[in-house]
């Protein structure tokens, strides 16, 4: 049926239809085999376990175009801040993320160490962005802002700690399911 259906196109007169023709079939391949149903919309891709997203924009000075947004970030004392809308690092630049205590009383943060090129680009805003924001979004079982550390120095050695806007139990997850998609981008892509 396959073959039929790829002769017609191949004697089709109009070289447009015949390219119509053969994206639409690659089009409906792709959506039959990455489409589909999830079970829970954090698990997708990674074989049932927890994942999460976690993106870093910088705060930028609102000119009205679609390449920044207004946001929202900490709930109990709001402080709205604009950022670029496409992040200036995000999990495919990431080696590692842990929870780590940052004191006696029961602090805790994220501790993100970011792989080489990730720590070139963390250089580079940190040091040519100093007195700005880095607002920092996750997406887990809900998406939220956690973060807009102010950037006061240069980091070169490519670790960003900072103490998300989330309780201990939503970090843990948060961290469990960043590991869980660092793992699985780690990974060598096979065909």
């Amino acid at each position: 049926m396959l073959v039929r259906f790829l002769y017609r196109v191949e004697n089709m007169n109009s070289s447009l239809l015949r390219f119509n023709m053969i994206l639409a079939f690659f089009a409906f391949a792709f959506a039959f085999a990455f489409g589909g149903c999830a079970s829970h919309p954090d698990k997708v891709g990674l074989h049932g376990k927890d994942a999460t997203s976690m993106q870093f924009h910088l705060e930028t000075n609102p000119d009205g175009t679609p390449h920044n947004q207004l946001v929202s970030i900490y709930r109990a004392n709001p402080m709205r801040m604009t950022v670029s809308v496409s992040p200036e690092l995000d999990e495919g630049f990431m080696q590692s993320a842990d929870l780590v205590d940052v004191d006696n009383m029961g602090g805790y943060a994220i501790k993100i160490t970011f792989n080489d090129e990730g720590t070139k680009r963390l250089d580079y805003l940190t040091t040519s962005y100093k007195g700005r924001h880095l607002g920092i979004t996750a997406r887990w079982t809900e998406a939220r802002w956690l973060a807009a550390p102010l950037i006061t120095k240069r980091i070169a050695d490519g670790v960003y700690i900072f103490t998300p806007d989330a309780t201990r139990e939503e970090t843990e997850r948060i961290v469990r399911g960043l590991k869980n998609v660092i793992h699985e981008l780690q990974k060598p892509y096979v065909f």
